[in-house]
């Protein structure tokens, strides 16, 4: 059937080929599904040329058409699964290939926590150069100890965080959902499969309101309209729930019938609005009004209690933070009688759980609405032994070293303990790494979202007199291709 399938195509016998540019645009081939991208994409080859295929996962037989060629590889898209693999899995959510989200859902559970292994180990050793030595194997060979990564028992509905834009079908009608990938184009969805299952309550009863109400959308294309997003925010320990409309003004029109109807939903706790009349791609802007209950709901991480507001960061899965921050906690090797700094600390998260166990904690964050959260954190968990400063890590911790030896040598927080560093995607900046050299402290933990930059900035520290001592992979996002990792680093020779 195959070979009619390319004798109907007019195909050619690529086995037989061995010019690398005889691939072109628009050709169909047949490849089996040998590796995995570090997008989730599955790579096939074809006469030593890689083909990379969105939504094809290891071990299929697939066939695909190929939309772009470069020197030695191309793109292709999927076209039909011939044979799959043992390693695929029905995915729940219908939307999966449309929405693009959910990179990986495809994929047997245990075979996406090997990828996101491989994909760890593989940035650790190409980027920073780094020998592993595997947790099952028998230590003594002085190499860092990359651990199996920390998967769910449940990797599903596990957000406790989602924004839904919202918009018009061609049709005219109001739908919410996500934006495709790369585009601003919605596909509707109510019942992400990621988010907890009040979300899609929730939107059905916002959608109803404005329906009933005459509440236009938002439209990029032209700026008119007036609901732009749904927020929504869960408590997974408390039950607490948060309903945010994002909207291009300053006022909801009967917005007390849109209170009645949300005030329905279990663990409703606030309603509020978000003003953004910005022609902008941000989705949140700086204003909140209360329509009803608080401007915050409160969670749990461990015994910390967090007020959360429409603009805290927070991390969205509480189940696996935990795991996260334990394992920080304890990598700190904290005693009671040490100093530790926080660098992007956010509304405190990882500061006030150090804190229980360190003499003092100091936390460093950009964001003063955050660092105003987190403040509020400390107080109301009566706790007294953090301090926080409003800058970036970069910045404030250099001039604060570099004011303090003048005028305070020797002082404790000039000479931290530990210092524990969460920064975003892009990593460290080199000046905050300096930094924290010059400062010495016994051990850096590194909270990392990136494993990439994550290996660059260890590659730089055990240059300067660290070592690795353990990895641990944590899978906060399943279904996707993220990994976080929490990093043991020590300085030598203690």
């Amino acid at each position: 059937m195959m070979k009619e399938k390319k004798q109907r195509n007019g195909k050619q016998d690529f086995s037989r080929q061995e010019n690398k540019n005889f691939f072109q645009k628009d050709m169909e081939l047949e490849l089996l599904i040998e590796d995995m991208g570090t997008e989730g994409e599955g790579i096939g080859k074809k006469e030593g040329v890689a083909f990379f295929v969105k939504d094809a996962v290891l071990g299929d037989l697939v066939w695909v058409k190929i939309m772009k060629m470069k020197k030695n590889y191309g793109y292709a898209r999927l076209i039909q699964v011939l044979k799959p693999s043992p390693y695929r899995t029905e995915p729940r959510c219908p939307m999966y290939r449309q929405c693009g989200g959910c990179q990986i859902q495809a994929l047997d559970y245990g075979k996406q926590l090997e990828f996101k292994e491989n994909k760890v180990k593989n940035n650790l050793k190409r980027i920073g150069g780094f020998q592993l030595e595997e947790a099952a194997c028998e230590s003594g060979k002085g190499l860092p100890v990359i651990h199996p990564v920390m998967g769910m028992e449940e990797p599903y509905h596990y957000r406790n965080k989602a924004q839904f834009p919202i918009g018009t079908d061609k049709n005219g009608n109001i739908v919410t959902g996500f934006y495709a990938a790369r585009s601003h184009t919605i596909i509707p969805n109510r019942n992400c499969f990621l988010g907890v299952k009040l979300n899609e309550e929730i939107l059905n009863l916002v959608i109803e309101f404005m329906e009933e109400n005459g509440i236009a959308p938002y439209q990029e294309t032209t700026g008119t309209g007036l609901v732009r997003h749904v927020l929504i925010r869960c408590g997974f320990a408390t039950g607490e729930v948060m309903a945010c409309l994002v909207i291009n003004g300053r006022k909801l029109p009967f917005a007390d019938k849109l209170t009645a109807k949300l005030q329905s939903i279990p663990g409703m706790t606030s309603i509020t609005l978000n003003v953004n009349e910005k022609n902008t791609n941000v989705i949140l802007g700086d204003e909140i009004i209360p329509l009803w209950g608080q401007n915050y709901i409160t969670d749990y991480i461990g015994n910390v209690k967090y007020q959360i507001s429409p603009l805290s960061f927070y991390q969205v899965n509480p189940v696996q933070t935990q795991k996260l921050y334990e394992k920080a906690l304890e990598y700190a090797e904290l005693t009671g009688t040490e100093t530790v700094w926080d660098l992007y600390c956010g509304i405190g998260t990882i500061s006030l759980f150090l804190a229980q166990k360190a003499k003092q904690v100091y936390g460093v964050e950009l964001v003063g609405p955050a660092i105003k959260d987190a403040r509020n954190n400390a107080r109301i968990n009566g706790i007294t032994n953090v301090e926080f400063f409003v800058g970036k890590a970069e910045e404030v911790l250099p001039e604060f070293y570099e004011k303090g030896i003048s005028e305070h040598p020797g002082a404790e927080m000039l000479h931290p303990d530990v210092i524990v560093v969460d920064p975003p995607r892009k990593g460290c900046d080199a000046r905050c790494l300096e930094t924290i050299v010059k400062m010495q402290p016994k051990r850096v933990v590194y909270v990392s979202c990136d494993s990439a930059t994550l290996a660059r900035d260890l590659k730089y520290l055990c240059g300067e007199g660290y070592e690795v001592r353990e990895v641990q992979p944590v899978d906060m996002f399943p279904q996707t291709t993220h990994t976080e990792c929490v990093v043991w680093i020590q300085r030598k020779h203690i």
